[in-house]
């Protein structure tokens, strides 16, 4: 079974991300597994893949081993994107999520339907052991509701309404959202190409 480093102290992404791939031979390792759970990383990036380098980058010039890293955010648009890049900073790192979602909710007031549209964004970066690096996006579309539903899930996941599914993201079961999210499609890419480049096998 190969190890990898994630590139996150974030345990509901981890929960996530393991069990996306809990039927693979990898297993992922968390900062806080390897001692680095203190690390402070400036994602001073312009873009969703500009700053999962800089994070998968960071670690991987200290352990040297494979790391993977993930940025994703929110991106609204008729918020002109935002919160975007700035998802988890978005109106202060110590605000909770409850008022977050409640701001955006009362920023779209009168806004029809169909302009609420809005999706998760994930992009995730590897670096190889010999440094070698590349990145997947994927997304995952919706609106955004008129009040937070739902009990699983975190972050932006209670006001991201699936027209298809007729709920919120967070009212879906685990399994379902990992099927379909912009986390669950761009692990399952970056696997297949980690696959690809022969990890699994050496």
């Amino acid at each position: 079974m190969r190890e990898i480093i994630v590139a996150t102290g974030n345990k509901n992404k981890m929960t996530e991300m393991r069990e996306i791939l809990e039927d693979s031979n990898v297993k992922l390792k968390s900062l806080k597994d390897i001692g680095l759970g203190n690390i402070e990383i400036n994602e001073n990036g312009r873009t969703f893949e500009e700053n999962a380098l800089i994070k998968a980058r960071t670690v991987h010039e200290i352990t040297k081993g494979i790391v993977i890293a993930d940025d994703s955010g929110l991106v609204v648009d008729a918020l002109d994107g935002a919160p975007g890049i700035y998802s988890a900073r978005y109106m202060g790192h110590e605000t909770s999520y409850h008022i977050k979602n409640t701001h955006i909710i009362k920023e779209l007031e009168g806004v029809p339907d169909e302009k609420r549209t809005a999706r998760f964004v994930c992009a995730m970066a590897c670096v190889m052991e010999d440094g070698g690096e590349f990145t997947v996006t994927r997304n995952f579309e919706g609106r955004i509701g008129y009040e937070e539903k739902g009990e699983n899930g975190f972050g932006y996941d209670p006001i991201f309404y699936l027209p298809e599914y007729g709920c919120m993201s967070s009212e879906l079961s685990p399994e379902e959202k990992n099927g379909i999210s912009h986390r669950g499609k761009a692990l399952r890419a970056m696997y297949e190409e980690l696959f690809r480049r022969g990890v699994f096998n050496e």
